[in-house]
């Protein structure tokens, strides 16, 4: 393992790979990232597996029997990303048992245009459960309105649930009140809660690309010294919530009852910008308890140079508040940028997921 990496794991901070494909699980690279790269999770996502589908022949001798039995192209996708969402559980167990239950963790998303429908969203929450029926899975569910109370009822059935597409620091809130409440539920209906675990998908890069466009547009000198800012300032202040809500009274009893904590998981840690050093999304917010879910690319970068000085989250937060202070005195409406943000977010989704229909689509029919 690199140093760069090695000090993460000494700081507290879990190495998740933001990837997932059959050709990166049969040739065993996802193995061999645990070993080189401290890698202990894999997320996952529509464009993620999109991108899968569409390079290379590794589904095609599934495809062509998916299509001999006619299985429509809606369940086509559900049974093809779980069989890879099955093998990476798998190929992760050792991990999720010498961490006693905590990493070791695969994320597999709800269809993203359920994101306004709670009902559904439960429904296809626990059929992912079912189907793939691996203990370190762990259901991605958008944080959105409608996703909220969909949080709650399916951790209430045991079930362990990464909130995704978080941007704002009032949603956040939201969502670590939705955990609790999804805890509590489950201890009534009787669940073991040391077996329920937890993230918020807290994401990045995001927020810069769209806060960064707006400053530039302004375009005073206060306006371009805040520039890279926002993204970072909003994580930490994310980390100061987490702090509170986690020292609770709320959460003391719970945790008596055996539950561990919603991790923030740091999401979108790829730099689109090439201004910015591109590993300042993982240096930038080392803190003790969290994950950082990398591209690879990232994930290379940060284990060739990275320089990992220990927590760089505590003692930013008054930072962070002058930042967010300033960037309204700069006439950037953040309310407005978060708000987009998850909208933007959802459409993304749902679109990487009609093309993922689509080609899957085409390939059933070219293997009949």
């Amino acid at each position: 393992m690199s140093k760069p990496l090695e000090a993460l794991a000494d700081a507290g901070v879990s190495v998740w790979l933001d990837d997932i494909s059959r050709e990166r699980l049969r040739t065993g690279n996802l193995a061999a990232l645990m070993s080189t790269h401290n890698v202990t999770g894999v997320t996952s996502n529509p464009t993620i597996f999109d991108k899968a589908l569409a390079e290379g022949d590794a589904y095609d001798e599934q495809v062509t029997e998916l299509a001999r039995r006619g299985v429509a192209v809606d369940e086509a996708v559900r049974l093809l990303t779980a069989y890879d969402i099955r093998w990476a559980a798998d190929t992760l167990r050792p991990v999720y048992d010498a961490t006693d239950r905590v990493d070791g963790r695969v994320s597999l998303e709800v269809d993203p245009r359920l994101a306004r429908d709670t009902e559904r969203t439960v429904a296809e929450a626990k059929a992912l459960w079912w189907l793939v029926d691996r203990p370190n899975l762990m259901i991605k569910i958008p944080a959105t309105a409608e996703g909220l109370p969909a949080i709650t009822r399916v951790l209430g059935l045991g079930i362990s649930v990464n909130v995704t597409l978080i941007f704002s620091l009032a949603r956040y809130r939201q969502v670590m009140d939705a955990f609790l409440e999804g805890l509590e539920l489950a201890r009534v209906n009787g669940h073991d809660l040391t077996r329920i675990q937890s993230v918020a998908s807290f994401f990045v890069s995001r927020v810069d690309s769209e806060v960064d466009k707006r400053l530039k547009a302004i375009g005073t000198d206060e306006a371009k010294a805040l520039l890279g800012k926002a993204a970072i300032a909003n994580a930490r202040l994310a980390y100061q919530a987490y702090e509170e809500v986690f020292s609770g009274a709320e959460w003391k009893a719970l945790e008596a009852q055996g539950a561990t904590p919603q991790r923030p998981l740091w999401a979108s840690t790829g730099v689109k910008d090439p201004a910015y050093p591109d590993t300042a999304y993982v240096t930038e917010l080392v803190a003790r308890g969290t994950v950082n879910t990398m591209p690879q690319a990232t994930l290379d970068a940060t284990a060739d140079h990275a320089e990992v000085t220990g927590n760089t989250v505590l003692g930013t937060y008054d930072r962070a508040h002058a930042d967010f202070a300033a960037l309204e005195d700069a006439g950037v409406n953040l309310t407005e940028v978060f708000g987009l943000l998850e909208q933007e977010g959802v459409t993304k989704f749902i679109d990487s997921w009609e093309s993922l229909l689509e080609g899957l689509s085409a390939k059933l029919k070219s293997a009949v």
